[in-house]
């Protein structure tokens, strides 16, 4: 032996180590204004009820103009954060999905994290549209399994009002503004579990907002057929995946982009309307951040099991989708 092995440690091999992330604090932040469908209506020139048939939105809430979105995106930020009881100089990361950030540059995700008061925290925006929530959950998950974070704060905000055509009957009823957002630590109380996200972009040109009018452009028809299907395949991925059924689960959320489209994916997956949150009627479609409001109104509601399964799913621009389990108590 040289004098050199001397010198040298035995490698140790780590034990590997597998921590699940979970969701430790939940909060949610809506505009105080407003706007109910029968305005809208007598706008557009169509009755009331030809848009509630259509969309299940009896009024929406809107910022009003100068108002910030970062401002609604703190507002749930800190909700969630003293419903986790976490001080916000303990994250390590604030990511924020968001289509409608207040500029181009910067993110709105570092202006949240001064805000807060998180200076030691990264912090990126996800444009994703629709799916954008699902996909602040992954990344913030990684980040507390991998071990590279230990408190991961998520949201979703947008101001959909801003890019509405307000004069297009087709689309000037759908579009609310709102945030959610969670906490994740590795202890948290209702577990991430099996999840999959995935982008399809065909017929992506079917719901735009493109860098001429800045609008929303869609067509309706399609992303109906391409929303319920794609929903319902993610849905059945993520459960075969984990071993389960549709019967192991007691509450779907899905995005909220139309009545129609949850009651149909609903019927899809044969489950009674009391298993799947509906809570358009009151917000609209608040894009990303409609899960996170959703699932709030459900525990709002007191819906959320105290031991058992939720399933997340959403559909939207690109065509990206996705389904992420959640398991709470004895199912995680």
């Amino acid at each position: 032996m040289s004098s050199l092995d001397l010198l040298v440690e035995p490698a140790v091999t780590p034990v590997p180590r597998h921590r699940a992330a979970g969701i430790a604090g939940m909060g949610t932040a809506l505009p105080a204004a407003a706007v109910e469908t029968t305005d809208i209506a007598a706008h557009v020139g169509v009755e009331p009820e030809w848009i509630l048939r259509r969309t299940g939105i009896a009024s929406r809430r809107r910022l009003p103009a100068g108002a910030r979105l970062t401002d609604l995106a703190i507002d749930a930020a800190q909700t969630a954060l003293d419903d986790a009881r976490v001080d916000a100089a303990a994250l390590d990361a604030v990511l924020v999905a968001t289509a409608t950030a207040d500029e181009i540059m910067p993110a709105a995700a570092p202006l949240v994290a001064h805000a807060l008061g998180a200076g030691r925290a990264m912090a990126w925006d996800v444009n994703l549209a629709c799916t954008g929530f699902l996909a602040v959950l992954e990344q913030g998950a990684a980040l507390i399994e991998s071990g590279r974070a230990d408190t991961v704060l998520v949201i979703a905000a947008e101001a959909l009002s801003r890019v509405t055509d307000h004069d297009d009957r087709k689309t000037a009823a759908l579009f609310g503004d709102g945030a959610g957002a969670m906490v994740l630590t590795a202890d948290g109380a209702l577990c991430l579990g099996r999840s999959v996200l995935r982008a399809d972009g065909t017929d992506a040109d079917a719901l735009t907002i493109d860098h001429a009018d800045r609008l929303v452009r869609m067509d309706g028809q399609l992303v109906f057929q391409r929303a319920v299907a794609a929903m319902e395949r993610c849905c059945r991925e993520v459960l075969a995946g984990a071993g389960l059924t549709v019967a192991d689960v007691d509450l779907v959320v899905p995005h909220q982009a139309n009545a129609r489209i949850t009651a149909a994916l609903a019927e899809r997956l044969e489950l009674p309307v009391e298993r799947v949150v509906d809570a358009i009627a009151g917000h609209g479609n608040t894009g990303a951040a409609s899960i996170p409001l959703a699932l709030e109104l459900a525990r709002v509601e007191g819906r959320l099991p105290e031991v058992g399964r939720i399933l997340l799913t959403a559909f939207g621009a690109g065509f990206a989708s996705g389904a992420v389990l959640l398991e709470i108590g004895e199912a995680a």
